[in-house]
Formats: structure tokens, sequence, C-alpha cells
């Protein structure tokens, strides 16, 4: 007996959210409302990932019209048959407004319940709200889940790992195998560090079940004694303080205040790992340690200058409703990048941060208008990177070009944008699919450093 198809009712809020979601139910049905696309044509001439997912979306229903009528229903590559709603719009509830888009969608879910008994209905949207109200009125319905992460929120990638070991020569092996490395012997040098490695893949594996990812840092801990390190490659790279970090951030007086902001460093300032992403608390100083290791590799020669960008998602008015040109526009949410170079290049006045704007060392780019860039020679900065889809930081990464670093920092438990949380977020995505990878480093700092009062008000309130 042939098993009965699914039929999935899609809102405008899931085909905006990802244009690919059209595709995404293969062996089923997927039923568009008829007011889903005349919301997406509301869409189509919005700047940014919303309105290219809208037009994609119009042209690809578009170009199946060439293989039939999309009432009827035209089956796609992956066994999926797309279908457009132009009825069953009229079983609205009472107490729900009839020409309201959503409680039309949820009229044509009870007519299709109706229509089709046998069939499993489902409705899929990003809105939560919908989905209590579906709930509410015996409509089974699902967020859309093709980017969220099938994990506990505790097993989150942190990017740094404590191994405790009860034998201290585990420690000492360490230190002397970093400095025995260092010898000419080239052949005396490859057998301590596959020793070194061996050791390392030893303990992950005997306490955490997994070896080692790339540029993952680790303590090995026994009593008193322990070693920061981290493992690259099958190399194991000490972290250090100030020996080791570049001479124009040492200049700055600035050290690291927690083990965390250390391993944050030792990513941001090495050029070898062009993509560094830092989560943490409000006050763990991300923002800080980013713009003056930034400012150091510059001045270092490393790269020319530095672009700061960030998702703008405010809890009042929309970016548009400002004045001005796009600088200005973002200058509500550069205040905090000028408190950061004014405590850490002791520029009261800030007249050495104009001078890097003017001098185009440091640039602000929205979000809105980095597609069809490429980011060459630069240090980019995206902050808030928790409030972007992944889908968005794909389009900001995707911009970097030769001799380029970029660095996304974000709070995942401070979200302001709606559909998205702290499993299905950019940053969080970023941080699991690149876990791997030798060219991208992760840190999450979780001690708040910008005061004490800072520090207790974020864990008690």
């Amino acid at each position: 007996m042939t098993e009965l198809k699914k039929i999935f009712i899609i809102d405008t809020s899931v085909l905006l959210y990802d244009k690919m979601s059209i595709k995404a139910f293969s062996e089923n049905i997927l039923l568009i409302p008829l007011v889903v696309l005349d919301e997406l044509d509301r869409f189509k001439d919005k700047k940014g990932l919303i309105g290219e997912n809208a037009r994609f979306i119009n042209r690809y229903l578009d170009g199946l019209r060439s293989k039939g009528n999309l009432h009827n229903g035209i089956e796609i590559e992956n066994g999926q048959i797309i279908k457009v709603a132009i009825d069953g719009f009229e079983k609205v509830p009472k107490g729900l407004t009839g020409d309201y888009g959503d409680n039309q969608i949820i009229s044509l879910a009870l007519t299709q319940k109706d229509k089709n008994p046998d069939n499993e209905i489902i409705l899929v949207t990003k809105d939560i709200n919908f989905r209590v109200k579906c709930d509410a009125l015996g409509i089974k319905s699902e967020d859309y889940l093709g980017d969220k992460l099938e994990l506990e929120r505790e097993s989150v990638y942190k990017g740094h790992t404590d191994i405790e070991t009860y034998d201290p020569s585990v420690v000492n092996s360490f230190y002397s195998g970093i400095v025995a490395a260092k010898k000419e012997d080239k052949k005396t040098s490859e057998l301590i560090i596959e020793d070194l490695e061996a050791t390392l893949v030893e303990n992950f594996i005997e306490k955490i079940n997994r070896k080692p990812y790339e540029n993952e840092y680790f303590c090995i801990k026994s009593g008193s004694s322990s070693f920061l390190g981290r493992y690259n490659k099958g190399e194991i790279n000490k972290v250090k303080q100030s020996e080791y970090l570049l001479e124009e951030f040492v200049n700055l007086g600035i050290k690291a205040r927690n083990r965390e902001q250390l391993f944050a460093l030792d990513a941001l300032l090495d050029p070898s790992i062009p993509l560094v992403s830092i989560a943490g608390l409000a006050g763990s100083g991300k923002t800080f340690l980013t713009l003056m290791a930034a400012y150091s590799l510059i001045e270092a020669g490393f790269y020319e200058r530095m672009v700061f960008t960030r998702n703008i998602t405010p809890v009042g008015k929309e970016i548009g409703f400002l004045p001005g040109d796009a600088n200005e526009k973002m200058e509500p949410w550069l205040a905090p990048i000028m408190d950061n170079f004014r405590i850490g290049l002791r520029d009261n006045n800030c007249s050495y941060y104009q001078t890097l704007k003017e001098k185009g060392i440091f640039e602000v780019a929205p979000l809105t208008f980095i597609r069809g860039r490429t980011f060459n020679d630069t240090i980019l900065i995206m902050d808030e990177a928790q409030n972007a889809t992944i889908h968005e930081l794909k389009t900001v990464i995707t911009r970097m070009g030769e001799n380029s670093k970029i660095i996304l920092m974000g709070d995942t438990d401070q979200i302001d944008t709606p559909y998205i949380d702290e499993l299905s977020n950019g940053l969080t995505i970023v941080c699991e699919k690149f876990k791997n990878e030798a060219c991208a480093a992760h840190v999450s700092l979780k001690r708040g450093e910008r005061s004490y009062l800072s520090a207790v008000a974020a864990r008690i309130i």
C-alpha cells in the first residue's frame, strides 16, 4: 500500500527566511496559499536577503508554469509536489479577522483537514504566535527546521575544553615538549610533536570521548599545574600572554583578564586564521579585544583596513526612518565602537577614531548593502551576529577576498530577531559547522569584565 503523502502548508515567513525551503519537503505535497504569493509580492523590491528570497520564489514558480498548472500541482525532481491553493479561505474561525493573511491560512488548513482526512496536514511557519493559534485550533504546526541544529543547548561548541588529569607528568611533558620541538633537528622535532599530539588525543578521548577539533583551545590541568594550548593540524601551540602577542598590541598595555580572553586574543591576532567567532555575555570584552586586535594587525601591516557591519535590529524604528546617508544612519550603533577606541587608544576626544574614518582605515558597511562587495586586505568585524540568520552570514562570509579576516561577535542569550533562537541563529550555526576547519577558531567568553556591578547584574537579573 502506497504511503499517503503529508500536506505541508507553508507560511510567507519560511519562504523569506530560506528561499530553498520551497524544495525542502521531498516526497510530500507543499501547498502555497494564494495569500502568501500576495505577501511575497510586497517584499520583492526590498533590499537585502529578504527581497532576494522573494524574487527567487517568484522566478522559481514562474519557471514551473511551463511544466503544468500550479493549482493542480507540479512534481519537482525530489518527488515533491508543489501546489498553489486558490480557495479554502472562507473557514476563518470566529474571533479572528477574515481578511488577515495568517487567519486565511488557518482557514485553508482547516479546509484541508476536512477534504483530506487521511492525510497529515502540517502548517509550517517561523511565527511563534501563529503556531500558538494553530495549536489552540487543533491544527498541527511546526517551525521550519531546515537550519536548526539538532543538539541540546548545553552541547553547543564552546571552542575550548578542560582536561583534568591526575598525572603531573602529562602537564610537564607539554612544557618540555614544546621547548624541545624548537630544536633544529627536524626528525627529533617531528617525533616530539607526534608524541605530544598522541598524548593530547589520548586525553581527549579518555575524558570526553572525541578527538580535539581544529584550532580548539584546551587546558590540561593536574592539581595547581596547567598547560594552555591550541590544537592545529596535529601540532600543539602553547598559548602565552604577552610574549606571543604582536608588539603593536603589547604596546597598548592591554592584557587578557582571564584565560578565555587569552584564547580569544590568540585567535584574533593570528593572521593564519581567517574566520574567528567570539560569543559571550555583555561586558565580557568581545568588542574591545576585537577592535584593539584589529587595530594592532593593521598597524603591523597585515591588513590595510577594518570594516564594521552589523545586523540592524532596533527596538524602535528601523534604519530607513533615520535621516542621512548610510554612515549617519549607522551612527547610533557606532557609540560602542567609539567608546572602545576612546578607552583602548586613550583617545578621549575620538580624534584618532575620526582620522581612521577619514583615511578609509575604518569603514562602516551596513549589512543591507554588503551583497556584491569583495573585501581584500581587510578585517571585517560583524557585531551582533546572533541576530543574523545563517543565510545572512553566508552572504557576509562569502564576501571575503584575498588576505582578509572576518570576526563574528555576539551573545546568543540576547537574540532580538524574530524567527531565530539559540540553536537556529547564524552565529551558533557557523561555530558548529566550522568547528573542525583549520581556517576557523571559536571562543566563548564566560565572565563579564566590564565591572563588578555589570558582572553581578548579568548573573542575577
